[in-house]
């Protein structure tokens, strides 16, 4: 292991500069992985910390860095976290921010920055195009730059998240941390090592994007439930404290961090993003293994969801557990057939979702009508007794998903 370039003195100033607004978020039991994982698991919420992501650590910490030239402004390329963190401490410390955004950006991060007092421009239809316009911008005006993770300042304020894991957690052996750019998994792995070098520090990134996996870059846009995490490349700066402090690099799959973000949801009562969800995903995919003795911590970086993903996450979920039964039937075209189908089956203690007429592209009598139905039911074995009942009453019924 080599030498850290952030010391515990530059660690404990980063402290400082954000202690009016760094939460010390809190950390918890985790007894649904607990269960399913074995050993004992905590949780890190820094989805609980202001602006929604451990980000705000880094954003304080470039601040205070930047001293009487801060007055300048700064300016930044993001489409989310990063953008929500730096446009809020810029407003606490009274400095003008300009954050390029790619085209698509989440419309609730960009009416969260200006709610801060940021101005958003459109940079592209990429975040690299977006961080390309803001260095442009930062060249031409004389604003500062601040990068997501590639700098000694964010990466100093990151590892503030290290020193409260050691102070609260006094049998800590094993951390893992989500990994993007490598700002706060290097942060948090220096002063981990640097209070215990045998605590074991797991970084994960997603399959879409997981330069630090050696896998290669996609071309184009990344299109990723962890988006927060989608990072094409390793920095300059954080590259080598990755290679240096890191014990290990597993990668998840997408279908992954959605039926982590559904558990901390369901069992924890944590509303976490994807990239904050992928260190649950790795403990329950087996990728990474909880420590034999003492605590393993997973790191939640982050709780900034689109609220328009949550539905299509819980059909996923409700389906994949059996609670979700989507049938086609051909019923009467007459008055009261569909009626009569519906009674039977909320007879049978199913609970009707949705209901849609079906005409056209199926091979119907001329006095049938088809209708596609959405029902919730207790589970696989209610949902047979569900169709067994419609088929026993004479319906034609085609089971389209369970």
């Amino acid at each position: 292991m080599g030498t850290a370039p952030i010391t515990r003195d530059e660690i404990l100033a980063a402290r400082a500069a954000g202690a009016a607004y760094v939460k010390r978020t809190p950390i918890t039991e985790s007894a649904a992985l607990t269960a399913r994982c074995g050993g004992s698991i905590l949780l890190k919420a820094e989805n609980l910390q202001r602006t929604g992501s451990f980000k705000i650590r880094g954003a304080m910490n470039k601040l205070a860095s930047l001293g009487t030239v801060a007055s300048a402004g700064v300016v930044a390329g993001s489409a989310g976290n990063h953008a929500q963190a730096l446009a809020f401490a810029a407003h606490v410390n009274g400095v003008a921010c300009e954050i390029f955004v790619p085209a698509g950006a989440s419309l609730s991060k960009i009416a969260a920055c200006r709610s801060y007092g940021a101005t958003i421009s459109e940079g592209g239809d990429s975040l690299d195009n977006a961080v390309a316009l803001a260095q442009e911008r930062a060249a031409s005006t004389g604003m500062n730059f601040c990068h997501p993770y590639d700098d000694p300042a964010v990466v100093a304020g990151q590892a503030t998240l290290g020193l409260e894991l050691v102070e609260d957690i006094p049998d800590l052996r094993t951390v893992v941390i989500p990994l993007g750019g490598g700002g706060l998994t290097g942060g948090a792995a220096i002063a981990l090592k640097q209070h215990d070098p045998g605590i074991r520090v797991i970084g994960v990134q997603v399959s879409a994007c997981a330069p630090y996996a050696h896998l290669p870059a996609p071309d184009g846009p990344v299109v990723t439930l962890a988006d927060g995490i989608a990072v094409k490349k390793p920095g300059v700066v954080t590259r080598p404290i990755i290679e240096a402090f890191v014990d290990d690099v597993v990668v998840v799959e997408e279908d992954d961090v959605a039926d982590a973000m559904i558990l901390l949801m369901e069992r924890g009562k944590l509303l976490v993003e994807g990239g904050g969800a992928v260190g649950a995903s790795a403990l329950m995919r087996g990728l990474v293994r909880p420590a034999p003795d003492g605590v393993t911590c997973v790191v939640l970086s982050g709780g900034n969801v689109d609220l328009g993903l949550l539905p299509g996450l819980v059909r996923r979920h409700e389906t994949q557990a059996g609670r979700r039964l989507l049938l086609f039937a051909r019923i009467p075209d007459r008055p009261g057939g569909l009626a009569n189908l519906l009674t039977l089956l909320a007879d049978q203690g199913a609970n009707l979702i949705e209901v849609e007429h079906v005409r056209e592209g199926v091979d119907l009598h001329v006095r049938e009508t088809g209708v596609q139905i959405v029902l919730e039911t207790r589970g696989p074995e209610h949902a047979d007794i569900v169709v067994d009942a419609a088929r026993g009453a004479g319906y034609e019924v085609e089971e389209l998903e369970r």
